[in-house]
């Protein structure tokens, strides 16, 4: 019994704690007015912190600026052309020295390098047997001229005999003919003798003209045959340069146009002057050959040195230009960057003549004399993006600071305010 009113007691007591608790709000019974205000109250707040938060990420467009320098219209000038063509150069005096007949090359008396004057004797041939011959056909000659004027005589004693009528017209005719054979007789020694000289004198190599000698193709002790190379000779006075041009550039061409040479070796380019074009083009490249004329005082030139030949051709035209480095190509089309009502736009171009020491290149089609256009190329350039030009503005003291990056320049960075 004592139990009983204990454990009841217990239970008094824990339920008058917990209506002391609900009346000051500590507990709130599920699904209570309180609750409710209390989670619309969180979601409020909550939602409140989100769009806060989404507020704050989204970012307005921020333009990107240029400066006045790196955009700009396209003007006129005049463009002057250039035709380039490369080839080596050769002495158009270039002689061979060849043996006239066979033998030993007893002597050569010069080598690569050695100047030559025109018939000086430049090696010898061993003809021993020359000697004995041009002996013998002397002396065949002498025979034949004897012989010749014994047959003048006895046919001058016919003809008087003949008048007289002591031989017949028959044997006046054989005495004719005998005369007539001896004559032949003694020009064909005549020629033989002639000949055989002609071959002493082939014996010795003489240059045929001034220079200075090329090459050596045989040397002393070797045996030769008729016609055989032994030397080559060249003059250096005056080369030439011969090249291919396209049939699209040799119109532009005229013997006679000026042309400056750059050989290599040399710093300076060397003058010259077009002296022939070949009436024709080339089977299957389309070229046609241009030859070039170069003066060579001081022989500071060699034949066999590589140049590359240059005329510049003037314009007297006015021509839409822009700087080449605003020019881009992708997949082989040529295309500008160009600002249009405050956006970047990419523009296909057609180009064309080119000068390269303006470093300016002609616009067909693609831009007009009042379009903006980006002066260097960038990179990482999006189309539709907003693009405007700014006025430097330096004040004393200032350092100028890039607010806003507008590309990674491929050829120049772009500083923007």
């Amino acid at each position: 019994m004592r139990k009983l009113w204990w454990w009841c007691g217990s239970m008094g007591v824990v339920l008058a704690v917990v209506g002391v608790a609900f009346a000051a709000g500590v507990v709130r019974l599920p699904g209570s007015a309180a609750d409710a205000k209390a989670k619309v109250a969180a979601t409020d707040s909550k939602g409140k912190s989100d769009n806060g938060k989404s507020d704050k990420d989204k970012k307005p467009e921020v333009p990107l600026e240029f400066n006045a320098g790196e955009v700009i219209q396209p003007s006129l000038a005049k463009l002057t052309s250039a035709v380039e063509f490369s080839g080596p150069l050769v002495a158009p005096q270039t002689a061979v020295v060849r043996a006239k007949t066979g033998g030993t090359l007893l002597a050569l008396t010069v080598a690569e390098g050695s100047r030559v004057a025109a018939g000086q004797v430049v090696g010898r041939i061993d003809m021993a047997d020359m000697g004995s011959r041009l002996a013998e056909r002397s002396a065949l000659t002498e025979s034949a001229r004897a012989i010749l004027a014994q047959a003048e005589r006895s046919h001058a004693n016919n003809e008087r005999l003949a008048q007289q009528q002591f031989i017949s017209g028959s044997a006046l005719d054989i005495s004719r003919a005998s005369l007539d054979t001896a004559r032949a007789q003694l020009g064909a020694a005549q020629a033989a003798l002639e000949t055989t000289r002609v071959g002493l004198r082939d014996a010795s190599l003489v240059a045929p003209i001034a220079g200075i000698v090329a090459k050596r193709h045989v040397l002393p002790g070797e045996k030769v045959s008729p016609e055989q190379q032994v030397l080559t000779i060249v003059d250096l006075a005056r080369l030439e340069l011969a090249g291919m041009v396209g049939t699209h550039d040799v119109a532009r061409l005229a013997t006679g146009t000026a042309v400056s040479v750059h050989v290599e070796g040399l710093a300076t380019p060397v003058p010259g002057r077009i002296a022939r074009i070949a009436p024709a083009a080339e089977l299957g490249t389309r070229s046609i050959g241009v030859t070039i004329a170069l003066n060579n005082p001081g022989e500071t030139l060699r034949a066999g040195q590589y140049a590359v030949a240059r005329a510049d051709l003037s314009d007297n035209t006015e021509r839409l230009t822009l700087p080449v480095a605003a020019v881009g190509n992708t997949s082989g089309q040529d295309h500008v960057w160009v600002i249009e009502s405050g956006l970047l736009a990419r523009r296909a171009v057609s180009l064309g003549r080119r000068d390269e020491r303006q470093g300016r290149v002609e616009v067909l089609h693609g831009v007009l004399p009042q379009t903006q256009v980006l002066a260097a190329r960038f990179d990482n350039l999006r189309e539709g993006a907003k693009a405007s030009v700014v006025a430097v503005k330096a004040t004393p003291g200032s350092v100028e600071r890039p607010a806003v990056v507008a590309s990674a320049a491929a050829s120049a960075p772009a500083l923007v305010k």
